[in-house]
């Protein structure tokens, strides 16, 4: 899964070049079951072992254990919270309101991971404004440092442009 070749228990090295591909992917798939599945689909536990990688490190997503169907064209579903803390979207887990931006919350945290070889599910804070790996990140970004929130893994073989593309998406 992408968790374990993410923070080393595969020992796969990823290079930015198969980062931004893995990241497109998820990308892809949940704009599949967002908007063309002949069904709307809310997957509401999109995180790093949830996304398969296959032999060429395409990846996809898996454990729809917890999705929902949105079928009508109700803005939102109202419903029991259930994911993993430190994924779902704020408005989600303080009340309920689930809707695709949930999955798109989601899907930020996982592509700072990506980008940042981090996880936020063992995130530990730096100082007190930094509760979680996007706090983090956000500071950096604020300040211009990109160079910090990139994985040291990539040895500063990566894309600029595609590097900070994707930290400003993860952040949105």
């Amino acid at each position: 899964c992408l968790a374990d070749a993410l923070f080393g228990r595969s020992g796969l090295k990823l290079d930015w070049g198969t980062r931004h591909k893995i990241c497109l992917g998820i990308a892809r798939g949940l704009a599949f079951l967002h908007e063309d599945s002949a069904v709307k689909i809310i997957h509401r536990d999109i995180k790093g072992t949830n996304v398969l990688l296959d032999k060429d490190l395409n990846s996809k997503i898996s454990d729809f254990g917890l999705a929902r169907l949105h079928e009508d064209e109700k803005s939102h579903i109202t419903t029991r919270v259930a994911g993993t803390i430190g994924y779902m979207a704020p408005e989600y887990a303080m009340r309920g309101h689930l809707t695709e931006k949930a999955d798109v919350y989601s899907f930020g945290v996982v592509a700072m991971e990506i980008v940042s070889g981090k996880s936020n599910a063992n995130y530990t804070p730096v100082n007190e404004c930094c509760v979680g790996l996007l706090d983090w990140a956000f500071v950096l970004q604020r300040k211009g440092d990109y160079s910090e929130i990139l994985d040291p893994k990539l040895e500063g073989v990566f894309d600029v442009m595609e590097a900070e593309r994707m930290i400003k998406v993860s952040l949105l």
